[in-house]
């Protein structure tokens, strides 16, 4: 059986500027908005199962390539950083 790839989800990028922090320190704070050594920190130690977890290390990797910016059309005009 040869192995097929995942299909990203389209709506992963939507779900990081409207998603909340469940969770923790920065609890209500939405996931593109969360600091940098935050996001580290769970790199290091591991990222929680679920979605989650796809969502914080999917917003790790924008942040550390430097591409933030893709998420600047989808908060909306009234939303800054």
């Amino acid at each position: 059986m040869r192995d097929v790839p995942e299909i990203p989800d389209p709506n992963l990028l939507l779900q990081l500027v409207k998603m909340e922090m469940p969770f923790g320190k920065y609890k209500g704070t939405i996931l593109c908005d969360l600091p940098v050594s935050y996001i580290e920190w769970f790199q290091r130690k591991g990222f929680p199962k679920g979605k989650l977890g796809v969502l914080l290390s999917t917003i790790y990797e924008i942040k550390m390539n430097g591409l933030d910016n893709l998420l600047s059309p989808l908060k909306g005009p009234s939303r800054k950083p």
